[in-house]
């Protein structure tokens, strides 16, 4: 989203809560085969008995994917589970997606029950993202279930609070990659949440919801002048989250230098996340 009539668009309703952000409207001629075939596969993977919704998310119904570039993201709700042939049929659904269609790189796709998307515990973090980030593709639309959002420090926390938890695990699978592809997809999934947690830092003090990376880099840096080394580094994030990179000292500055500064900053600004039952 950019300027509109004059005003900046904080990707808001009239009434101050956050817009659903995508459209199955907004889905470029170039990507409607794979979105069809996705609609068409998933209903046979799971069926009636397993399935009770399906979401796309991402660039490909914000209509901003590059063909080529942009993987697709798909959440599929079911009535209870996930199980062991729920998730074997959750890979191979996403595996013959992504042989069959050069339009896209990868397929992501997320298994949720139902229950968990409409719980108490989730409500300002699966469920913020089926209400706003999510498109329905089939079945009943769970947004229609749950609250209206606004851009809160609450919903900061509930969203990106868990930073800290996450510094490690990526250090420890950074040390375990032996390939440049296993260091680019690890960077670019890093790159992504690093400069996820810099807006949604500052998204209480702006006022507004974006998904955009690069506005959300120079959100971060509008609203930290004081810190001109980290919105470089933050927008050297949104660059490589669009670009994956197998250089290790660029994984090295993520995980040692900006994601453990982030991580503290996050905390002193909002608290962290709700622990979740296992963590």
């Amino acid at each position: 989203m950019g300027e509109t009539t004059g005003t900046e668009d904080k990707g808001l309703a009239a009434d101050g809560t956050i817009r659903r952000e995508g459209s199955l409207k907004h889905v470029h001629a170039d990507f409607a085969p794979v979105v069809e075939a996705a609609r068409v596969r998933i209903t046979e993977a799971f069926g009636p008995e397993r399935l009770h919704s399906a979401y796309l998310y991402g660039s490909i119904p914000r209509g901003t994917a590059i063909p080529g570039v942009s993987d697709l993201d798909l959440l599929v709700a079911l009535h209870d589970g996930p199980t062991g042939p729920d998730r074997a049929a959750a890979e191979e659904t996403g595996a013959a997606l992504d042989s069959a269609f050069p339009v896209i790189d990868g397929v992501g796709l997320l298994l949720s029950p139902v229950r968990t998307l409409l719980s108490e515990a989730e409500r300002d973090d699966g469920g913020f993202f089926i209400a706003c980030l999510c498109t329905p593709l089939l079945g009943e639309d769970l947004a229609a279930r749950l609250p209206r959002y606004r851009p809160t420090s609450l919903l900061a926390r509930e969203t990106n609070g868990d930073l800290a938890l996450l510094v490690p695990r990526w250090r420890a699978r950074a040390a375990g990659a032996t390939t440049d592809e296993e260091r680019m997809r690890l960077s670019r999934g890093v790159a992504r949440r690093l400069v996820r947690s810099a807006f949604t830092l500052v998204m209480p003090r702006w006022g507004g919801w974006t998904s955009d990376l690069h506005r959300s880099a120079e959100l971060f840096a509008r609203h930290y002048p004081d810190h001109p080394e980290r919105a470089s580094q933050v927008r050297a994030a949104a660059a490589t989250a669009r670009t994956p990179s197998p250089e290790p000292a660029v994984l090295a500055m993520f995980i040692e230098d900006l994601g453990p500064w982030l991580a503290a900053e996050y905390t002193a600004a909002h608290g962290t996340k709700t622990p979740r039952t296992g963590e």
